[in-house]
């Protein structure tokens, strides 16, 4: 019988390792790797598994040297991941739209333009068009002016690069 990767068939643990399971499956042997054992952690094979055990195994994969992989955590069914409780005074609350109740932004009417800040960025102000270039440009030359000031003060002392 020739073996099939992704199906799933019965088989007999006749080996254990350190580092997984050998099992016959219709007369040839192929390797279960530790981590295809279980869908939790595996410290001791042997407590998952023993010699002689009938086991399903799913084929994972045929080298071309005719090596065999298989799982045995992928021939179970998926298992049930706990349902969370959204409820708990410890965790934020879901509305309908499964989005944060906190992080949802208040809609905006969509006749009312967007709120302009002043520099500060904390008070609302109505400016042209003009005045908000004019304050980015003051903005932008004292910030240049700070940064120009520093390369010179790196200079006059001496620190270079190593």
């Amino acid at each position: 019988m020739q073996l099939e990767i992704g199906n799933i068939y019965d088989g007999k643990v006749t080996e254990i390792t350190k580092f997984g399971a050998f099992v016959e499956v219709s007369g040839k042997t192929g390797m279960v790797h530790i981590s295809e054992i279980s869908n939790t952690y595996v410290n001791e094979i042997k407590d998952h598994v023993s010699v002689g055990q009938e086991v399903k195994v799913k084929v994972i994969g045929i080298t071309e040297e005719g090596k065999i992989s298989l799982s045995i955590k992928k021939a179970m069914p998926a298992p049930e991941r706990p349902k969370r409780n959204f409820g708990d005074k410890n965790t934020k609350s879901f509305d309908k739209n499964k989005s944060f109740k906190r992080n949802i932004p208040q809609p905006r009417d969509a006749s009312m333009p967007p709120p302009e800040f002043d520099s500060v960025g904390s008070q609302p102000k109505d400016n042209s068009f003009e005045d908000m270039l004019n304050r980015f440009k003051q903005t932008s030359e004292e910030k240049f002016s700070d940064l120009k000031r520093i390369q010179d003060n790196k200079r006059r002392t001496g620190a270079r690069r190593k």
